[in-house]
Formats: structure tokens, sequence, C-alpha cells
């Protein structure tokens, strides 16, 4: 199939391939008299069997929606928050709604990607969800309340920002007594449910996002990197600079007892 072209043709054209074509050339490649060829052809398979583990991965943490909608439930929302450890910032919720077809890969716990892989989903779903939903509690809150209680409070107002009302949530470990919709606390949610964890990139990116600008203002608390967590570097910038208005004085006083 691929005996008249060269190797630089070859090449360019399985670079445009979509992977679902794949199985259509690896034989053809792997056959071919060339060693380079070859390799292509096991780069293929290698790439293609990668492809199958991700879809079925995928199809596995759809299982909960799936027997959601069995049970005539329209609107499932995920819900998922971050920021519940950092001794700086907010803690931010996400409530997603995907639709029945959503068929976006590598979507997972958003700890588990890597800073890129997580942009891009969260440009993703953000473009295929039904409704997404968005709350942020500032560190003032939590100081005022506590973080347990203000997760809570992030989540029920993702919920509130939501334009559909869902008629299901699957929730991260939790239940939110202060949303009056039915609800399923699922353990380790962001590695079972796809609509958690599609919530938990979009909180995940959002929150990284705030704590990225805040580092413009203040780049001695490296909050680029740190994204408010106690790290040696900020414990250590908070001793030299002071303490800010973002900071949490109650995990401070816990923490590196200021």
């Amino acid at each position: 199939m691929f005996e008249k072209n060269s190797l630089s043709e070859i090449k360019e054209y399985i670079k445009n391939l979509p992977i679902e074509s794949y199985p259509e050339f690896i034989s053809f490649l792997q056959k071919d008299s060339r060693k380079t060829v070859q390799k292509y052809g096991n780069s293929l398979h290698n790439k293609f069997l990668s492809y199958q583990r991700e879809l079925a991965r995928t199809e596995k943490i759809k299982q909960f929606e799936r027997q959601a909608y069995k049970k005539g439930y329209r609107l499932v929302a995920g819900i998922d928050e971050v920021g519940r450890g950092p001794i700086a910032g907010p803690v931010v919720s996400a409530a997603v709604i995907l639709p029945k077809d959503f068929d976006v890969l590598y979507i997972d716990d958003s700890k588990k990607l890597s800073p890129q892989r997580r942009e891009e989903l969260y440009e993703k779903i953000y473009k295929k969800a039904l409704d997404v939903g968005v709350g942020i509690v500032d560190s003032a809150s939590i100081d005022d309340i506590n973080i347990y209680q203000t997760t809570k409070i992030s989540m029920a107002i993702a919920v509130k920002n939501l334009k559909y009302k869902p008629d299901l949530l699957f929730i991260d470990g939790i239940r939110c007594e202060n949303i009056p919709i039915r609800q399923v606390p699922i353990i380790k949610g962001d590695s079972k449910s796809i609509s958690i964890a599609a919530a938990s990139i979009i909180a995940k990116v959002t929150r990284d996002r705030i704590m990225e600008d805040i580092h413009k203002e203040f780049p001695q608390y490296a909050f680029n990197k740190n994204k408010g967590y106690g790290t040696q570097e900020h414990r250590e910038a908070i001793k030299k600079y002071g303490i800010l208005n973002i900071h949490r004085k109650t995990f401070l006083r816990k923490i590196i007892g200021s």
C-alpha cells in the first residue's frame, strides 16, 4: 500500500489520520520492508491500544450517569470542589451537567491530569456541556465559618449559578443539606463519575487562574506555583513579607503558628 511512498510522505500521511482509522493501516505499515515504516506501524498500534483503553475507562466512569438516566432522571449534575487544603485563596466548586452523548475522552480527576490537559479539557467541557455553574467563596468567609461548611456553601452557589435546575446531584464524597435536590454522595467520585470529574476540572482550572491573577499583584508569594498551598517557599514568604487578605488566618495558626 505504501511501497511507492517516501518516508516523509508516509509520516505526513499518518500524522493526519484520525485515530479511529488506525487499524486500516497498521498491518500495511508493519509488513513494509523498511524498518522505519514498520516502526510507524508499531507506533500507531500502541497509540490505538492506548485509545481503546481510554474508551473503556471513559465508558466505565459513565456508569452512575447511565443508571440515573435509566431511572428517569434527565438533568444530572456532577459537583466537586477545589481548595480545601491551601492556606491562601478561595474555595471553588463547580457543577456540570453533561449531555447523554458526551464523547470527550480523558476526563478524570483533575489531580491526575497535567495543567495543559486540564486547560484543554476545560475548554471542551464548556463547549459541550449542557450547563456549567461555578461557586467561589473567599478566605474571609472560610475564617468566619470553617472550611467544611464553606465548601458546602460554594457547592450551593455553583448549583444556583446553573441555568437549568438538575433533578439529581452526584457529589464528590459529601452531602449538602443546603441544596434542596436529591443527592448521591460518591466517595472518590472524581475518579468514578464523569460528571463529577468534569466538575473537578472546571473547579481546578478556575481556581488556578484566580491564583495566577493574584500572583501578578503579589509575585513574592509565588502563587503561580503553589496555588496557595503551604509550601516551604510560601511559608518563608509569609515570614518575610507578612500576611495578605487572601490568607486564611485560621489555617496559619494551625500550620505555622501565626
